[in-house]
């Protein structure tokens, strides 16, 4: 961020007053849309009718809804077509006649597309439980109680690669980057940086998942729909992400800085560096900063209202090849979406991140 334009932009890092530790459960491997096109099959060879079915994406603290429009006899299968941002890696369930439960986990259906439950993976009913999300991922990723802490939001890019703010992680003696599963992990310094874009690249060894993919074509326009996500005011509001929806205002930012948009979508504290997504769920652009409404009255004597700024998609993807990373990319074509199911796409890719210093 160039230095006469500080008086005026308010950085979206935030204070961290509180952060609950995140459930321990296996990585994700990256999407396939073969495997999402085709399917997968559940087979249920455990002997005896199944009442339900529960397959969710490995790592996510929930069962999720019963799939079975109704029960599944013994030997028979049952196909699914997951989303294709779901990515690989599945946890299913089968609950069985008599209250047990069928469970597999961490099953890879881009390199199998058939997952036979059979008697060997029966357990007692309720023995499958989800883990507690009040258990946290490992020792060394734990936050340091009374550290002086900010917080931020990343998504990732490619496995154990997380894009973000420069801004967010400067001057910290320790980053933790808490995964969509709500596994922490600790990056691993130095990060990658440009400080004209304010955006630094970490490596996060052992954090893996889908990753959200860079809109390539067409331009961007004024008036197109976007929506910002990412975690506001940890601390203040409930620690969940948050979306907001609004407007490509401006191709360009703030004193005409051609390295940014200006948006609508409302940003706080604590949204630097989450992505900004198009109405197809591609990325375009990094929320870095909102109009300091405050310090322009007090040039202007008028209260500016919801100007805020993302560095262009573009000038992102274009920083991560020049830092080794191939992002991918992909064309914002059809129909748009709606906002829940771009939040959907952006919730499995997107980290909260808190900075110790």
């Amino acid at each position: 961020m160039r230095a006469p334009l500080l008086a005026s932009i308010l950085l979206l890092s935030a204070p961290a007053l509180a952060q609950a530790p995140a459930p321990s459960a296996p990585p994700n491997a990256p999407p396939s849309a073969t495997a999402a096109e085709e399917g997968f099959r559940i087979l249920n060879r455990t002997g005896q009718e199944a009442s339900a079915l529960h397959a969710v994406r490995s790592g996510r603290p929930d069962w999720g809804n019963n799939l079975l429009p109704r029960p599944l006899p013994a030997d028979a299968g049952y196909r699914l077509r997951p989303n294709p941002q779901a990515g690989c890696r599945f946890d299913v369930k089968l609950v069985l006649a008599d209250g047990r439960e069928a469970v597999r986990r961490d099953q890879d259906i881009c390199a199998g597309r058939e997952i036979a439950l059979d008697a060997g993976t029966v357990v007692a009913a309720g023995a499958a439980a989800r883990p507690s999300p009040e258990r946290p991922t490992a020792p060394g990723a734990l936050p340091r109680p009374g550290a002086r802490a900010a917080t931020g939001t990343g998504f990732l890019v490619a496995g154990e690669r997380v894009l973000t703010n420069r801004h967010v992680v400067d001057g910290c003696d320790r980053v933790l980057v808490r995964a969509p599963d709500g596994r922490n992990h600790a990056a691993v310094p130095p990060a990658r940086t440009d400080a004209t874009l304010d955006l630094a690249l970490l490596a996060v060894p052992g954090l893996s998942g889908p990753v959200l993919s860079f809109r390539q074509d067409p331009p961007l326009r004024r008036g197109e729909g976007v929506v910002a996500y990412g975690f506001p005011l940890t601390g203040l509001l409930s620690s969940d992400a948050k979306l907001t929806r609004g407007e490509v205002n401006g191709l360009a930012g703030l004193r005409d800085n051609q390295d940014q948009i200006q948006i609508s979508a409302p940003v706080q504290p604590g949204n630097s560096g989450g992505p900004l997504l198009d109405m197809q769920g591609h990325v375009v652009g990094v929320v870095v900063s909102k109009l300091n409404a405050q310090a322009v009255a007090g040039r202007t004597g008028d209260i500016a209202q919801n100007i805020n700024f993302a560095v262009k998609g573009e000038r992102a993807a274009a920083f991560l090849r020049a830092a080794g990373v191939t992002p991918a990319a992909a064309r914002s074509t059809g129909p748009e979406r709606s906002t829940a199911d771009v939040g959907e796409i952006a919730e499995r890719a997107t980290v909260f991140i808190r900075c110790e210093k």
